[in-house]
């Protein structure tokens, strides 16, 4: 069949179309993944996104306040894979969640990880939309990860330390959560309405992928990381923790980071007029001897490992 079709072309366009296979079957050989864990800390601006990828599976956490996380996805997924297997929103804020709106368009979504917690926006009325139809639709399954559960993917096991089901069943009680019938998905439950702050709901992650520990904070700052020290107490040494609240004074508690003790620390950041990140935690950091490394000053910032060493790519 191929060379029926190429007798129909004319002989001084022939090389050029073998050139243009040959390089698109080079391309797509360079672009397969290895076998190493690799995260990326999406340069998005004032917002938190980040990829994680073994393999051809990849777990996206947040989506940034815009449409870069579409350049940072292209950038390091093969051109040719149109899924991600996992996309959490850790909270409904409009730095984490609008740049998923943008992903859906774009992408196929296995699962859909999120809190019951919502908000008013919208920003996140659309994304519940796209959400809802994908759904019924049997393309996404909704998952409200609680403190406890584990998702092992590619050799990654993805442990939820934050929010505890009971404190999340206290809230309702407290009338501080209040569950509508707005977005139910089986045993799913996304967009509640709550006085309680956003952050207080943020999903927070431990990633293990042999001796490789990674915390993933959303934005669940200071006022919860107790209530995390009680309900993880086996919570050990880590080696990378993505600051949460972009840096924020009120970001880390000492205790906490006593506990955890990363080697490294990846402040999500960009132009904001909320001073972030605060110097007084910048000042904290290095004093522990945490090397900082930020997204507005570096851009993406990559993160590779075998399972027994790892290192940054850039």
């Amino acid at each position: 069949m191929f060379q029926f079709f190429l007798s129909k072309i004319k002989p001084a366009h022939q090389l050029g179309l073998l050139a243009l296979l040959a390089a698109l079957v080079w391309l797509s050989v360079f672009s397969l993944p290895d076998n190493k864990l690799k995260i990326v800390f999406c340069d998005v601006g004032q917002g938190d996104a980040i990829l994680i990828q073994k393999g051809f599976n990849q777990i996206l956490i947040d989506g940034g306040p815009n449409n870069k996380v579409l350049n940072c996805l292209a950038n390091n997924m093969p051109f040719f894979d149109r899924t991600l297997e996992i996309v959490a929103l850790t909270h409904p804020q409009a730095d984490h969640l609008t740049g998923l709106n943008f992903v859906i368009e774009r992408y196929n979504l296995k699962y859909f990880l999120g809190g019951p917690e919502g908000n008013s926006s919208a920003s996140y009325a659309t994304l519940m939309s796209k959400i809802k139809l994908l759904v019924s639709n049997k393309k996404t399954k909704i998952i409200n990860p609680y403190a406890g559960q584990k998702i092992k993917i590619a050799g990654i096991e993805l442990q939820t330390l934050w929010p505890d089901k009971d404190w999340v069943t206290e809230s309702i009680n407290n009338k501080q959560l209040t569950i509508n019938n707005f977005y139910h998905f089986g045993g799913a439950v996304l967009g509640a309405s709550t006085t309680k702050d956003l952050n207080d709901f943020s999903l927070v992650f431990l990633l293990k992928y042999g001796d490789f520990f990674g915390l993933f904070t959303g934005d669940a700052d200071a006022g919860i990381q107790d209530q995390i020290l009680l309900n993880n107490q086996n919570l050990g040494p880590i080696s990378i923790l993505k600051v949460p609240h972009h840096g924020a004074k009120n970001a880390l508690r000492d205790d906490f980071l006593e506990i955890i003790k990363p080697q490294e620390a990846i402040i999500s950041v960009g132009k904001n007029s909320y001073g972030h990140p605060s110097e007084e935690l910048l000042r904290r950091l290095e004093e522990k001897r945490i090397k900082i490394r930020r997204t507005d000053l570096e851009g993406e910032i990559k993160i590779f490992s075998d399972g027994k060493n790892w290192y940054n790519a850039n």
